[in-house]
């Protein structure tokens, strides 16, 4: 499905309820980089990587640890160590993606993790956190994703969602917010079939005039989310891959 020419489907990302929406902010190599100083600036670049990626570290975790408490557990406890300092350093910009970085990095504390659970669960009178009950799987179209494969997908929804913060900022500046929020629906293809009648009146257009003002939305759009992906990767040849993993991550 091609994201921005369709206008069925759900697309609707979920903002994480523990931490405040960032701002729009492309977190570009440099931005990583700049997480890595021992300084105030560092410790805020830091921060807000850690707020805009949530998410899918919460996603992640809940397929591993099959429990949606202990996911969020382990998340908060990923993200302190992240902004407690050393962890980011190992964040490689030769490898050139912040989204294989961030992967890796919370595979390897959930394994770390799991041996630690495995060590209360030999010592006497700890109660170990759960890794394997209550299963909370991640359903797509009917099936159940793998816990890379709903990381990717969180992943994908919040390069979406930032991407609609950076256009509805356009949108703002440019004295169009207000017509922004309403076809928003339309973007992200959750808009009713028939909605277009009753939408173009509200902004006081007719039918096809609404349609191209959509339109030219959805191709900025597509622009924002390139945007946003290059600022991902160190290397701009892997962008085209990057979009790629996002659209087949959103059923695209």
């Amino acid at each position: 499905m091609n994201l921005w020419q369709h206008d069925r489907g759900t697309m609707t990302p979920t903002p994480s309820p523990n931490f405040h929406a960032a701002p729009f902010l492309t977190t570009r190599w440099t931005r990583v980089c700049l997480a890595k100083a021992d300084s105030e600036d560092g410790r805020k670049a830091l921060a807000d990587l850690c707020d805009a990626y949530y998410e899918p570290v919460v996603t992640y975790l809940r397929g591993v640890c099959r429990d949606a408490d202990a996911a969020r557990e382990m998340s908060h406890a990923f993200f302190t160590q992240m902004l407690g300092g050393g962890a980011i350093q190992s964040a490689d910009r030769e490898r050139g993606r912040f989204r294989s970085y961030l992967l890796g990095a919370v595979k390897h504390f959930a394994s770390s993790q799991r041996e630690k659970n495995r060590s209360l669960k030999r010592g006497a009178g700890f109660e170990a956190l759960s890794m394997d009950d209550d299963r909370v799987p991640e359903v797509q179209d009917g099936s159940i994703l793998s816990p890379d494969a709903a990381f990717d997908r969180q992943w994908a929804l919040t390069m979406l969602e930032r991407s609609l913060e950076a256009l509805r900022s356009e949108c703002v500046t440019q004295g169009k917010g207000t017509f922004f929020d309403r076809v928003r629906p339309m973007l992200t293809g959750d808009a009713a079939y028939g909605d277009q009648g009753a939408i173009a009146a509200d902004c006081g257009m007719n039918v096809d005039a609404l349609r191209v003002a959509v339109h030219r939305l959805k191709k900025r759009l597509r622009q924002c989310v390139k945007a946003e992906i290059a600022g991902t990767v160190e290397d701009a040849t892997a962008v085209t891959d990057e979009m790629q993993i996002l659209f087949e991550a959103l059923g695209g």
